[in-house]
């Protein structure tokens, strides 16, 4: 009888590492599906004329980007791009950036806060 709860434990044990574990991996897709800064720092080099280095405008004129959250800056683009936001600058440079684009550009001024 004590053999078989053991055996029982040992499932239980088992069922919830492989969750865990599973979990993990659906997490670490989720996480590279985001935004690449590496990929990022480059495509953000146009970005950066105006708002500075890294995205630390010195300028009141253009806003910092540096730590900003990436959703909010993609949102930003997105409606930069769509027209819904309207500045004859950003709407132009918005409307060549792809879904990716915006992502790797908006995960590199988040990780320079």
């Amino acid at each position: 009888m004590r053999e078989t709860k053991v055996r029982r434990t040992g499932g239980v044990v088992f069922g919830v590492s492989t969750l865990i574990l599973l979990s993990m991996l659906l997490m670490n897709n989720a996480i590279s599906a985001q935004g690449d800064i590496k990929a990022g720092s480059v495509k953000a080099r146009a970005c950066q004329v105006c708002h500075g280095k890294g995205g630390r405008s010195t300028n009141p004129t253009y806003p910092i980007l540096a730590g900003q959250h990436a959703k909010y800056i993609i949102k930003q683009l997105k409606a930069f791009k769509a027209g819904v936001r309207k500045d004859p600058i950003m709407n132009g440079m918005a409307s060549t950036l792809s879904e990716q684009d915006m992502e790797d550009v908006a995960a590199f001024f988040a990780d320079n806060g």
